[in-house]
């Protein structure tokens, strides 16, 4: 019983991983921006899950999923924004200075954080209805607020691959990512589609902190910590591959989940190790783009 209760943990860890790191491999395989401040998305979206709540309750007499919604649009017109302000003079530029001026925008969203709600750490509760447990066997049990989040990224998973492999939209995306140049010559509006592209990738990771929030607390530099392992999945799935950002979010579940209960001293490394394998074994990832 207890390996079942390990593999759903692993199953959730995985599955929010690749909530993260699908808008960072849209990003960074479709635009060709490295973008750093991909993981502040993801705090801001934790944040909103903690100052929203109360705030859609008073006013909209919303519950959990108002607070979502609302969440998501206000993340996507922010991505949006930030696509026409800042990224869209960054297409044509070297990589360091996408580097850097992402990088200063984690400066710019960290101040503001401090500056709005401060530097303590938060709690958010998940709805009533999601916040009791499901009996496994006679003795243990598994928290349902999990087996939500888990339900939440198929659900997205599978809306990805609908949008992106079977509509018309996907297959400008697609498009634009393989000869952006064909695609202007089309009539399509590249500049438009990626801004599209640029505000589904925050409103996805934000989305991943706002249903991350209640299992994880919502503290100060949580995006820091997830972006580096969200580079891992795009790395070791292939860039710009929503399947295998997904593969490789399972595998890092499965590893670290199950490294930190039989090595829990070398946890943090096996991840690591497991990417370099993989690379030597596939240079270029397990996927192909698409």
């Amino acid at each position: 019983m207890t390996f079942l209760i390990q593999c759903l943990n692993a199953l959730q860890y995985g599955l929010l991983l690749f909530l993260v790191a699908s808008g960072l491999t849209l990003i960074f395989g479709i635009m060709g921006v490295i973008n750093l401040a991909h993981g502040s998305f993801y705090m801001i979206g934790a944040y909103m899950a903690f100052a929203l709540a109360p705030l859609v309750a008073a006013t909209l007499g919303g519950g959990f999923f108002a607070t979502l919604v609302l969440g998501v649009l206000l993340a996507a017109l922010l991505g949006y924004v930030l696509e026409w302000a800042f990224f869209s003079f960054l297409y044509e530029r070297e990589h360091l200075q996408q580097v850097l001026m992402t990088y200063g925008l984690i400066l710019v969203f960290e101040e503001l954080r401090s500056l709005i709600v401060g530097d303590d750490v938060h709690g958010v509760q998940p709805p009533p209805w999601l916040a009791g447990t499901i009996p496994l066997g006679d003795v243990m049990t598994y928290p349902v607020y999990r087996l939500f989040i888990s339900g939440v990224c198929l659900a997205l998973a599978a809306a990805m691959w609908l949008v992106l492999g079977r509509t018309r939209l996907g297959m400008m995306i697609r498009a634009g990512a393989t000869n952006r140049e064909m695609v202007q010559s089309l009539g399509i509006d590249i500049k438009f589609l990626y801004r599209i592209v640029f505000a589904a990738g925050v409103a996805i990771a934000a989305l991943a902190g706002m249903v991350a929030a209640p299992v994880s607390s919502v503290y100060p530099g949580m995006g820091n910590q997830v972006l580096i392992i969200c580079f891992v999945v795009v790395v070791i799935g292939g860039i710009g591959s929503i399947r295998g950002a997904l593969v490789a979010a399972l595998l890092i579940g499965v590893v670290d989940t199950f490294g930190k209960a039989v090595f829990p001293d070398a946890a943090g490394l096996l991840v690591y190790v497991l990417m370099a394998a993989i690379l030597i074994w596939r240079p270029d990832g397990l996927f192909k783009a698409g």
